[in-house]
């Protein structure tokens, strides 16, 4: 595995003549740069070279075996369109090294032949350490390549620390104790941090209720102190990562993530490949208008879906509806009211599932994700907060024949972002294109 490691990031270096944290997303090529009297052309990406093709396809296999499950040989021949040859020869080394386990045999049909055995990752393969980085507190733990989560770590962030680098020393002890853990070394730490990344410098560039964090070289340090390969992306991005590996996501080429709670963000996974503005920009889908001179929002704007969709809104519609303890209620609080037959909270619900809707709507029109999995505190709704936003969302779309379009709760929102922390790494690390 440290061998194909290596290979791996010494192939980037060669090939994009930066590190792969740093290398342009964007899959743009051949566009032309310039003033009146001078144009530059960028560069298109490389071709597949005889080099490179053979991580290329195992990264290619790898992405199969997560979208089928557990798979045969031939399966997985059947399914990438090449001999089980080519297959053998690319399965075997991840048999070496650990990566890749034989299963359970597959009795042989009615013509004969030897029995199949299916390929999975194996139980012995190196974990990744995943760290979720919130404004509060830290959480830690290692994922393993087929996403089972052990050896957590929680700690507070207290709020009167005022320093990055006392932070810092809360988030690499955690670390310590999750890596201490287990019996064997990790592949490597993926990141997932709240608030605004640049990806190419794996620095946090604004955290708002932490501002000493901002600036701050994460990845740098995380590299400094632990020795392995780091990445770091925004929390909302993980999630989506975690979906796409691990979750509802699977084996889709275009899906949307919107997570809701405090604050209100999103992420997008299109044609394949995770969407990352210039240097991790995007994904304040919060601050899209949904009201011309609504309520005043932190930014500093007026009506953004962020002030009618989000916690903050649901606690101060309760306290003036007189609903019992609104300073602490949540979409699952606020459910269960409306369960009980509460008129205020019923009322409520319809109009927060509403404004949620608008949002949705918006974002199907102009992207058209067709499948939108929603995180955060909505979860906590369950059945009836979804079918509730759902109904809204439909009525506002336009009819289009033969779309198929669905609404789906994630993982719980620690689960979810811990394993996209670790599907950051796997996605560098093993050459999966994402």
């Amino acid at each position: 595995m440290d061998l194909l490691i290596r290979r791996l990031r010494q192939q980037d270096l060669s090939e994009h003549g930066t590190a792969p944290g740093d290398r342009d997303r964007t899959g743009s090529a051949g566009l032309v740069e310039g003033g009146q009297n001078t144009h530059r052309l960028i560069p298109a990406q490389s071709l597949i070279s005889a080099g490179t093709l053979g991580p290329a396809n195992r990264g290619r296999l790898l992405q199969a075996l997560y979208d089928m499950g557990p798979s045969s040989r031939a399966d997985l021949a059947r399914f990438t369109g090449v001999s089980r040859g080519t297959i053998g020869g690319i399965v075997q080394p991840l048999l070496d090294q650990r990566i890749l386990a034989e299963g359970e045999a597959i009795p042989p049909n009615q013509a004969g032949g030897k029995p199949a055995t299916k390929l999975w990752f194996s139980k012995e393969a190196k974990p990744i350490c995943a760290v979720l980085l919130m404004h509060d507190r830290v959480h830690t733990c290692l994922v393993s390549l087929e996403g089972e989560i052990n050896a957590e770590n929680v700690a507070e962030v207290p709020q009167a620390l005022t320093g990055a680098s006392d932070v810092f020393q809360i988030v690499s002890g955690c670390v310590e104790r999750t890596i201490t853990s287990s019996s064997y070394p990790i592949l490597g730490i993926g990141a997932a941090v709240a608030g605004m990344i640049d990806t190419e410098t794996g620095s946090i560039l604004r955290t708002g209720p932490v501002p000493y964090l901002d600036g701050f070289p994460i990845r740098a340090e995380l590299t400094k102190k632990f020795g392995v390969p780091v990445v770091v992306d925004q929390d909302t991005r993980a999630l989506i990562v975690g979906d796409r590996w691990f979750g509802q996501g699977r084996g889709r080429r275009n899906f949307a993530v919107v997570y809701i709670g405090e604050t209100l963000r999103g992420a997008l996974f299109l044609n394949g490949h995770v969407h990352r503005g210039a240097a991790g920009a995007g994904g304040e889908i919060g601050h899209t208008i949904v009201q011309l001179n609504g309520r005043a929002c932190h930014c500093g704007r007026r009506g953004c879906w962020e002030t009618v969709a989000t916690l903050k809104w649901i606690r101060e519609k309760a306290r003036s509806k007189g609903l019992p303890q609104p300073h602490g209620l949540n979409a699952g609080g606020l459910v269960m009211l409306a369960n009980q037959g509460v008129k205020e909270a019923v009322d409520l619900l319809d109009e927060y599932a509403f404004n949620v809707s608008v949002g949705l709507a918006n974002l199907q029109h102009l992207i058209a994700p067709n499948c939108i999995i929603l995180h955060g505190d909505v979860v906590h709704g369950g059945r009836r907060m979804l079918d509730l936003i759902e109904r809204s969302f439909r009525d506002q779309l336009l009819d289009r024949p033969g779309d198929e379009i669905r609404l789906a709760l994630g993982d719980s929102e620690n689960v979810a972002a811990l394993r996209g922390a670790a599907g950051l790494i796997l996605s560098e690390l093993l050459n999966f294109v994402i």
